[in-house]
């Protein structure tokens, strides 16, 4: 996947015409939020079924958004992905989850990641082995939804995922690595809470010590957010760990870390 060079616009009226067509017709990805936001995702996946001849699964998805209680971009998100799993399974079709798979617009690839999370079929292993590829997308849109899409797998099986995500933090590429923090933190953004975690949050130390001093301040900003979610819930865990990294590490990435980890405590 090539690296995005357009900046993107800054608001939605700012955005070329030629270039909103483009993006509906999922010629190109968004360069930026302000696109990914303004991406009509019904055009989207009807122009994507035109040009793959699936118009029969346009209307089944379409009644399951109208019937959404609250449309949002990510609720519009799941409900497409998981529309295309059911429309593929009940039509015995693959060729269109490799389609989407590895498709050049970022907000269909981040379709795609619903069809990994909503399968059945696929233990957590499999689950997470399949999302790994998504979680190095060279997109944040799709690195952002991924997690999304596995996040219910990983809070009904917290201990194998956290066992199996311990491993991702040993991962040469930085957005894997920032995945297996992103996708456990205990309260998370646009997404349900992880309780066990939330309590308990001594059971992510399998992800969290590995990072504490990770050069990629992406990764960084993860593992802070991680902490200060579970200092709402447990402030003495998150005193006594940045207390011990501070004398273990003395590395300003672990400063940094310890820094966002502390904000809502110090507030």
């Amino acid at each position: 996947m090539t690296e995005i060079k357009r900046k993107g616009s800054r608001s939605t009226k700012d955005i070329p015409k030629e270039i909103l067509v483009q993006l509906n017709n999922g010629q190109i990805e968004t360069a930026n939020l302000v696109e990914w936001l303004a991406v009509n995702q019904r055009v989207l996946l009807e122009n994507l079924l035109k040009q793959t001849n699936r118009t029969k699964y346009l209307k089944p998805i379409l009644l399951n958004i109208e019937a959404l209680k609250k449309q949002t971009v990510n609720t519009i998100n799941e409900t497409i992905g998981t529309g295309i799993f059911e429309q593929a399974t009940k039509n015995i079709d693959t060729e269109i989850l490799d389609i989407i798979s590895t498709h050049q617009s970022d907000l269909i690839r981040c379709w795609a990641t619903y069809t990994v999370g909503r399968n059945p079929k696929l233990n957590v292993k499999q689950m997470l082995d399949k999302i790994q590829t998504f979680s190095a997308d060279k997109h944040f849109g799709v690195r952002e939804i991924c997690w999304l899409a596995v996040r219910p797998t990983i809070s009904k099986n917290l201990s194998e995922s956290l066992e199996i995500l311990s491993e991702w933090t040993k991962h040469e590429d930085e957005n894997i690595r920032r995945f297996a923090s992103e996708a456990t933190r205990p309260r998370g953004g646009w997404c349900e809470h992880i309780e066990e975690l939330k309590q308990k949050p001594e059971l992510g130390l399998t992800i969290l010590e590995p990072l504490k001093s990770d050069k990629a301040k992406y990764v960084q900003d993860s593992v802070g957010n991680w902490l200060n979610d579970a200092s709402k819930t447990q402030p003495e865990f998150v005193k006594n760990l940045c207390k011990k990294w501070k004398k273990e590490s003395s590395t300003k990435e672990t400063a940094y870390i310890i820094k966002k980890a502390m904000r809502t405590i110090e507030k």
